[in-house]
C-alpha cells in the first residue's frame, strides 16, 4: 500500500446504519461545502454524492454515479486512497486523514489539493459492512497559506539579515517550486540600471545552457514572456510556447530545455521602475489557476523588496568606496604636491614628480622637458634600478611623428593607449603593455611631458587619467615657480653684486676685510652696504651704511648713497662735507624713490708713512695711520636741502646727521707697520656693525711715545658734533636695535665719542 503523506489512522468506531441513515447523511450534506459520497460494495461503487464532492474531484466532467470510485477518479489508486478504502471495507474500522495531499486530475489539468477526510464503514442491520461513506473538507487554501507564510517568513528573515541577493532569490525559487504543483520551474531575471536588458538572477532548476542563452535579453514587445512582461509592466501568460508568437526567437531553446509554458510577472519597485521579472515554467502546456497568479504576485513583491534592499546596500557600499577613493586621491595629491613644492629647483621638482607616480598611477614613469628644440629626459622612476636605467637610456626625438611624447608636446593633449608606444624604445625589455602621456603646460604651451607606462595586468582607466592630469597641472605650476625663483634669484644676485664691491682692494700699509651675509632667500636686495675706494690725495674713503627696508626701493637708495659719496668725495674737503652732500641728495630724491632713512658711517683713511727714530736706543717707530670719520643718520624731512647747521623747522623733524670730527692723534710705535681695517655686516641680524681701523698692538719691548698732541688742537677722533640742532618739539630719532632710548645721549647738545680709531 502506498502511504499518503500526513494521513493519520484513528481507532475504528462501530457505526451501524441502514438506508435511513444514508438518507439522513444525504439530507445533511446535500447543500454543504463539505464533500460527501456514499460508496457501496468492495468495488466502491458511487451511489450518491453531493455537489461539493464532484466539484472537488474535477467538476462537471466527473459528475457520474453508479461507477466505481477507482474508475471515476483513477489517479487515486496511484496515491493509495483506494487501498485505504479497501482496508476500511475489509476491517470495518474508520479511517481519518488530516491535511492529506491529493493530486486531482491528469496532465496539464492536474491540481494539488489538501483534505481533512473520514472513511467510515456502512453496515447493515446484521453488522455486515456493505460500503464506505466518504466525508471530506478541502483545506488546500489553508494549507497553502500556512506554507506560504512559513516560506515568506524565511525569505523576510534572509532579507533582514542582509543575506546575499543570489541566496535570497534562489531560496525563493526553490520554495515556490515546492509550493506549486509538480513540474514548476522558477526563474528570476534582474533588470540593468537603464532597464533595457535582463540579467540572470536565479533559476536553480533550469538547465545552464538556457540560463546563459537568455542572460542579457532585451526588454521589448514580443521578446519572449519575460521581455514582453518587462516592457508592458504587467504579467504575460504563455500557456503553449510551441505556438505563441512571443517565443519565435526562443522556441528552439525552450524545446531543448523541454519547456512548454511560461507565465512571467514583472518585478516593480515602489516608484514603478523595473527591477526584473519573475517567471514560472511548466513542462506541459498549462493555464494558470488564480492561486498560481496570487502566488506569483506575492513572491514578485518579495523579490522586489530583496532587490531594492540589495540595491540600497550596493549604493551605500559604492558611496563608501567612492569616498575612500576620494580620500585616497586627496591624500595622494596632497603628499605629491607637498613633495613638488618642497624645493625651488626645477630638476628636483621633476624628479619628485616621476617618483610620486609609482606605484599609485603606474609601474613606470618618465619626465621629459623641451629645451632649445631638443627633448631631455630629466627623470625616471621604476621598481628596480635596471628598469630605471633602461628608461633613462631612451630619449624621445622632438620632431618624430611616431613618438608619443613628440605628439603630445606638439598637440598639448593627453594620449593613452593599451599597447606599446609606436616609437623606438625598450618596451619589450620592460614588458610595457600600455602608456599614458600627459603634457606639462605653460599658458597652453607644452614645455614637457609625463609618461606613465603600464605592465602586465595594469591598465589606465578614466580615474587614473584624471588623477595624472591633475598631478601634472600641479607639477607644471611648481616647475614654473622654480624657474621664476631661479631667474629672480639670479637677477637679485646680479643687482646686489652691482651695489657691492666685487672684491676688497689692497690698502697700502693696512689690511682690509669684510663679512657680508644677506638675509632671506636671495630675492631681496638693498639693505646694508659698504664701500672702500681711493682718493686723489693718496687717502682712502670707506663707508658702511644701513638703508631702511629691502627690495628695489632700498637698492636705489643704496646706489644713490654710494655713487653720491664716490662722486663728491674727491671734490669736498672732508668726511663731514661728503655726508652733507649725501644727505642733500637724499632730500632731493623723488618721493616715488622712497622716503626711508639711511644710517651711514663714512671716513677717510691715510696710509702710514715711515717715521725716523730720534732715539738711538729705541726701536724704529711704527707710523700711525691718520683716520677721520663722520657718522650720520640721515632722515628725510621737509627741511630745505641747503639749510644751515643752526637752522631748524619746529613744525617737522629735521634732517639729523651726527658728525664725528677726528682730532689729531699719534700712535705708539708697533711691531707691525700695517694696521687692519675690518668691517662686518650681517643683514640677517638687521644690525649694521661699525667699521673700525684697528692698528696692530704694540710690541712689548716698545717704549711709550714721548710725543703728545698739542692741547690747543681739537681731537678729530674723539668728539662728535651735530650738523643740525633738533628742536625740542621734534620726536627723538628712532632707536637702533640693541640700544636703550632712555640711555641714548642727546647728540644735538652733548659731544659723544666717535667710532674708535687710532691707537
Amino acid at each position: 500500500m502506498t502511504r499518503v503523506p500526513q494521513q493519520q489512522p484513528v481507532e475504528a468506531v462501530d457505526r451501524r446504519g441502514g438506508p435511513e441513515g444514508d438518507e439522513d447523511f444525504r439530507a445533511l450534506f446535500g447543500r454543504s461545502t463539505a464533500a460527501f459520497a456514499s460508496l457501496a460494495g468492495p468495488a466502491h461503487m458511487v451511489e450518491v454524492a453531493n455537489e461539493a464532492f464532484f466539484a472537488a474531484i474535477g467538476g462537471e466532467e466527473r459528475i457520474r454515479v453508479g461507477v466505481p470510485l477507482g474508475q471515476l477518479i483513477p489517479e487515486l489508486a496511484e496515491q493509495g486512497f483506494i487501498t485505504l478504502l479497501d482496508q476500511v471495507y475489509r476491517t470495518g474500522e474508520r479511517y481519518v486523514g488530516r491535511d492529506a495531499r491529493v493530486l486531482i486530475g491528469t496532465g496539464s489539468a492536474a491540481r494539488e489539493a489538501f483534505f481533512d477526510f473520514t472513511y467510515e464503514p456502512r453496515t447493515d442491520r446484521g453488522g455486515n459492512v456493505t460500503g464506505v461513506r466518504v466525508i471530506g473538507v478541502e483545506t488546500t487554501q489553508v494549507k497553502h497559506a500556512q506554507r506560504l507564510t512559513a516560506e515568506h517568513r524565511v525569505l523576510l528573515e534572509q532579507i533582514a539579515r542582509q543575506a546575499p541577493l543570489s541566496e535570497v532569490l534562489e531560496g525563493m525559487a526553490r520554495a515556490i517550486e515546492d509550493l506549486a504543483p509538480e513540474g514548476v520551474l522558477v526563474s528570476v531575471l534582474l533588470a540593468d540600471a537603464d532597464g533595457k536588458q535582463l540579467r540572470h538572477g536565479a533559476a536553480p532548476s533550469l538547465p545552464d545552457f538556457y540560463n546563459q542563452a537568455i542572460d542579457g535579453i532585451a526588454t521589448g514587445e514580443g521578446v519572449g514572456s519575460c521581455g514582453t512582461a518587462a516592457h508592458r509592466r504587467r504579467p504575460v501568460i504563455v500557456s503553449d510556447i510551441s505556438t505563441d508568437p512571443f517565443w519565435d526567437d526562443f522556441r528552439h531553446l525552450a524545446r531543448a530545455a523541454r519547456l512548454a509554458a511560461c507565465w512571467s510577472t514583472p518585478i516593480l519597485a515602489r516608484d514603478g521602475s523595473l527591477l526584473g521579472t519573475f517567471a514560472m515554467y511548466h513542462r506541459t502546456p498549462r493555464v494558470p489557476q488564480e492561486s498560481d497568479l496570487a502566488l506569483a504576485r506575492v513572491f514578485a513583491d518579495t523579490a522586489a523588496l530583496a532587490i531594492e534592499r540589495h540595491q540600497a546596500d550596493e549604493a551605500r557600499r559604492a558611496a563608501e568606496k567612492k569616498e575612500r577613493a576620494a580620500r585616497a586621491d586627496l591624500a595622494f595629491l596632497l603628499n605629491a604636491s607637498t613633495a613638488l613644492t618642497s624645493g625651488l629647483d626645477q630638476v628636483q621638482t621633476l624628479r619628485r614628480l616621476a617618483t610620486s607616480c609609482i606605484p599609485v598611477l603606474a609601474p613606470l614613469s618618465a619626465v621629459d622637458i623641451v629645451d632649445r628644440g631638443r627633448v631631455h629626459r630629466i627623470a625616471t622612476a621604476a621598481p628596480t634600478q635596471a628598469q630605471q636605467d633602461l628608461l633613462a637610456s631612451h630619449i624621445p626625438v622632438h620632431a618624430a611623428a611616431d613618438d608619443a611624447v613628440a605628439r603630445v608636446l606638439a598637440s598639448g593633449l593627453s594620449e593613452v593607449a593599451r599597447r606599446t608606444p609606436t616609437g623606438p624604445g625598450p618596451w619589450q625589455d620592460l614588458g610595457v603593455t600600455g602608456y599614458l602621456c600627459v603634457p606639462l603646460l605653460d599658458r597652453g604651451h607644452a614645455f614637457g611631458a609625463l609618461t606613465l607606462l603600464s605592465t602586465a595586468e595594469h591598465t589606465f582607466d578614466g580615474h587614473t587619467i584624471a588623477l595624472a592630469e591633475e598631478l601634472t597641472q600641479r607639477a607644471a605650476s611648481a616647475v614654473l615657480n622654480a624657474r621664476q625663483y631661479t631667474q629672480r634669484a639670479a637677477l637679485s644676485r646680479d643687482l646686489q653684486a652691482g651695489l657691492l664691491l666685487p672684491e676688497i682692494p689692497a690698502l697700502p700699509g693696512a689690511q682690509a676685510a669684510a663679512y657680508y651675509h644677506p638675509a632671506g632667500e636671495g630675492l631681496d636686495i638693498g639693505g646694508d652696504f659698504y664701500d672702500l675706494f681711493p682718493l686723489e690725495d693718496g687717502s682712502w674713503a670707506f663707508m658702511l651704511g644701513d638703508v631702511c627696508g629691502r627690495g628695489a626701493t632700498a637698492a636705489t637708495t643704496t646706489a644713490l648713497v654710494r655713487h653720491t659719496a664716490r662722486a663728491v668725495a674727491p671734490l669736498l674737503p672732508g668726511p663731514e662735507a661728503v655726508v652733507r652732500a649725501v644727505n642733500k641728495a637724499l632730500l632731493q630724491r623723488p618721493h616715488s624713490h622712497g622716503t626711508g632713512f639711511v644710517t651711514l658711517v663714512y671716513g677717510h683713511f691715510t696710509p702710514p708713512r715711515p717715521v725716523a727714530s730720534t732715539s738711538p736706543w729705541s726701536e724704529p717707530a711704527t707710523p700711525c695711520p691718520s683716520t677721520s670719520t663722520s657718522a650720520a643718520r640721515c632722515t628725510p624731512s621737509t627741511a630745505p636741502a641747503d639749510s644751515s647747521a643752526s637752522a631748524t623747522r619746529p613744525t617737522s623733524p629735521p634732517v639729523t646727521c651726527t658728525s664725528n670730527r677726528p682730532k689729531a692723534s699719534c700712535c705708539t710705535p708697533t711691531a707691525s707697520p700695517r694696521p687692519a681695517i675690518t668691517t662686518g655686516n650681517n643683514s640677517a641680524r638687521n644690525a649694521s656693525p661699525r667699521p673700525s681701523v684697528t692698528p696692530r698692538p704694540r710690541s712689548p719691548r716698545s717704549r711709550p711715545s714721548t710725543h703728545s698732541p698739542a692741547p690747543s688742537t681739537p681731537s678729530p677722533a674723539r668728539t662728535a658734533y651735530t650738523m643740525t640742532r633738533r628742536p625740542s618739539s621734534s620726536p627723538p630719532p628712532h632707536p637702533r636695535a640693541g640700544h636703550d632710548p632712555a640711555t641714548r645721549p642727546d647728540l644735538s647738545r652733548t659731544p659723544v665719542p666717535a667710532v674708535p680709531v687710532g691707537c
